[in-house]
């Protein structure tokens, strides 16, 4: 039986749906607290939520999510209390933004345990760094992911690609690095020229869709990209809006955004709902000890990362049908080649900004770019 339930708190709006409350009683063994975007925003939210309800619901277990209406360390704060206050015994946490508040809490609250997605909790500024026993840092290779669609789009045909990320932290980072270098590895497949990609590489510097991002990538297709990675939340939102009206297309992030716009060829997806699932069965099944107090990477090998290979609500949907050549097969021997470590796709580089967006010469030299060239802006 599902119910949903209100609580209020100052500056606080909180909703969620609960199921299976033994006895009747309102508590919630288990509260995701979103961070800045909503519960079904196609992203890390609703990905994460996915795999709360889908653990929560088979085995019967309460579960409720937390919106904080101030996206700040002392709102996420407030939203983990409240959890607590409502019985939470494990609070999810999905993103980067909530490495500073998961610090102090995992201290205040040494009872529960938190899954903290894409991000390692640390002082706010960053001079400590600590995982407490009743945390578990989850981490993705987003390079690997990056490099599976980089890799598709070139030997789909398209050697005009364009890479549009957010703010440059180290998974956006970790993903245009890893775009890179999956299309220097079909053009060299492919036995193309060298230079004959050319990858457009732009920081937007927010999260946000906004008309400054659509003109952006406006100007990206206008140019000839054929493709851009929209890597940065709701900045995907302004590029399949400039997609739609220029007749191109886009590469989603996170998880599969195909059903947000015609425009989408395929996604560079993170095992958020898996992950998510894994650790919580191994709360459940007494065997935390595996996650707990550490920074456990998703990755190819444990299917962790990867691009969409069914259709939601099709049974024998095709996922690659919006590709003009690139088919599931290739798609499945690439993959089997990065989850048998047999590619080596480089995570981090050396940035001398202070933003740490890398100049054209950054990324050509330490990637060993040579089939693509880099034009950033």
């Amino acid at each position: 039986m599902k119910r949903f339930l209100v609580l209020t708190l100052a500056l606080m709006l909180v909703v969620g749906s609960l199921a299976g409350c033994a006895g009747g009683d309102d508590t919630n063994e288990i509260a995701l607290i979103t961070d800045k975007g909503n519960i079904d925003d196609r992203s890390f939210n609703q990905g994460a939520w996915e795999g709360v309800v889908e653990y929560a619901e088979a085995n019967d277990i309460s579960h409720t999510y937390i919106k904080p209406e101030e996206a700040s360390d002392a709102g996420y704060l407030a939203a983990i209390d409240l959890a607590v206050q409502g019985g939470a015994e494990i609070v999810v946490t999905p993103g980067f933004l909530f490495e500073v508040p998961i610090y102090e809490a995992q201290t205040k609250y040494p009872e529960v345990k938190f899954i903290l997605l894409d991000g390692a909790p640390h002082t706010a500024d960053y001079s400590t760094f600590e995982t407490k026993d009743n945390v578990a840092s989850i981490m993705y290779a987003e390079e690997e992911s990056g490099f599976l669609a980089g890799y598709a789009a070139v030997k789909d045909g398209m050697t005009d690609l364009g890479f549009m990320g957010g703010m440059a932290v180290p998974a956006v980072q970790a993903f245009g690095y890893g775009y890179l270098q999956g299309a220097e590895y079909a053009a060299d497949e492919l036995g193309l020229e060298d230079g004959a990609v050319e990858v457009t590489y732009h920081y937007t510097g927010n999260f946000e869709e906004n008309d400054t991002n659509k003109a952006t990538a406006k100007t990206m297709y206008q140019e000839g990209v054929e493709v851009i990675f929209a890597c940065g939340g709701s900045v995907g939102k302004s590029v399949m809006s400039a997609a739609s009206e220029a007749d191109a297309k886009v590469i989603g992030v996170d998880v599969d955004q195909r059903y947000d716009s015609e425009t989408v060829i395929t996604s560079a997806m993170k095992g958020l709902s898996a992950s998510v699932v894994s650790v919580l069965e191994s709360i459940y099944n007494d065997n935390f000890d595996q996650y707990a107090g550490q920074t456990t990477y998703f990755n190819a090998a444990n299917d962790g990362v990867g691009l969409p290979t069914e259709v939601m609500g099709e049974e024998g949907g095709d996922a690659f049908d919006r590709f003009e050549n690139f088919t599931k097969e290739e798609y499945d021997a690439i993959f089997g080649e990065l989850a048998d470590g047999n590619i080596d796709v480089t995570r981090t580089i050396e940035v001398e900004a202070e933003t740490g967006y890398a100049t054209a010469e950054e990324l050509t030299q330490q990637l060993d770019l040579q089939k693509v060239s880099v034009t950033t802006r």
